[in-house]
């Protein structure tokens, strides 16, 4: 299922540089993965697996809305599982739920779908 929201849906999250204004959270157990300013809001299209599936399951949901975190030292609570090609999901360390993201192991930049978090 492909998230239906446009970018101009997700304009109040983002400052006048389009970067996170609050708290970026995870919506299981309110966990905080990061602070206001510290990722960029970009459009760029992803299947993420549905939250929750197991590693075998290929349920998968494209997403369009991210937080862009060019550091991974940026984020003040964040997960990764193991390598699946050349990427790792990204879930909360407190809680284990997700993924809430990507990390892109050419790159070295991480995205945070918006879809998947809590923004307060």
């Amino acid at each position: 299922m492909a998230s239906d929201l446009t970018s101009s849906d997700y304009s109040e999250l983002q400052d006048e540089h389009a970067r996170n204004k609050t708290n970026v959270k995870c919506c299981h157990c309110d966990s905080l993965i990061l602070k206001p300013t510290n990722a960029e809001f970009v459009n760029t299209e992803f299947e993420l697996p549905m939250e929750g599936c197991k590693e075998k399951d290929d349920t998968k949901e494209t997403l369009r809305h991210f937080w862009e975190v060019t550091d991974i030292y940026t984020f003040e609570n964040i997960g990764f599982t193991n390598t699946v090609n050349d990427k790792k999901y990204l879930i909360c360390a407190d809680c284990h739920k997700g993924p809430i993201g990507y990390f892109d192991l050419a790159t070295k930049i991480s995205y945070v779908a918006l879809s998947r978090v809590k923004n307060e």
